[in-house]
């Protein structure tokens, strides 16, 4: 909720900031290759369905994801004056892993989302605003997966765990603030489809499933060149 509130206030600072601004401080046109780095927000939306042990259901078990917060890097190649190629990439987030119900840490595991999208922006290219909005796909890809040492106590034997990869749609919303020919300031948003599958295997031979729709809200606040 505060990641969330901090990138609104952000937005609307820059949107407030750009009223006041002149336009003309440089054109957006094909070829343009826009590069942005900031810190980028990931905050699960999950929903898990119980925990399934050795084949049988638990009721009112489930699994939660917490957030994290790495250094965002976006990239735009403007096909035309309106329309542009989006990617995301980021440094590896890391999350935790709660078996919800059980009262237990379940584990951690990091992920990079690698995405793409395809951006339309609406203003004039010489604006010096420049809101956007995107459509595309991610792939997920997780690693690192570990087991919590509460969970092995749980069980009572040592374990490990792995998390399907996933492949979903994404969209975005995002607004440029071009300062200068080549500078500018980015606040930008983005809605990640996915989905995986978290196994856990134990020495003695128990087996705990979940499936587990994370699907984050991702907030980036953060500076931007054109070259």
């Amino acid at each position: 909720m505060l990641c969330r509130r901090a990138f609104y206030l952000a937005l609307s600072g820059i949107v407030a900031s750009c009223a006041l601004t002149s336009v003309g401080v440089g054109a957006y046109e094909p070829g343009d290759l826009i590069v942005r780095a900031g810190v980028a927000s990931v905050q699960p939306n999950e929903d898990s369905s119980p925990l399934v042990v050795d084949g049988s259901v638990v009721p009112g078990t489930g699994a939660g994801v917490d957030g994290d917060e790495q250094l965002g890097l976006t990239v735009t190649y403007m096909l035309t004056e309106h329309l542009g190629l989006g990617v995301l990439a980021a440094t590896p987030f890391e999350h935790n892993i709660q078996a919800s119900g059980l009262g237990v840490d379940a584990g951690s595991a990091k992920h990079l989302p690698p995405t793409i999208t395809v951006q339309y922006f609406p203003m004039a290219a010489a604006s010096a605003l420049q809101p956007y909005i995107g459509l595309g796909i991610n792939y997920t890809v997780f690693f690192q997966e570990d087991v919590a040492s509460q969970l092995e106590n749980a069980i009572g034997a040592s374990g490990n765990l792995s998390l399907d990869d996933s492949f979903g749609i994404a969209g975005q919303a995002g607004v440029d603030w071009v300062l200068s020919p080549n500078w500018l300031l980015n606040a930008s948003v983005w809605y990640l489809d996915i989905d995986t599958k978290a196994t856990f295997k134990f020495a003695d031979g128990t087996r705990v499933e979940a499936d587990v729709d994370i699907d984050p809200w991702v907030y980036m606040v953060g500076v931007g060149y054109r070259f």
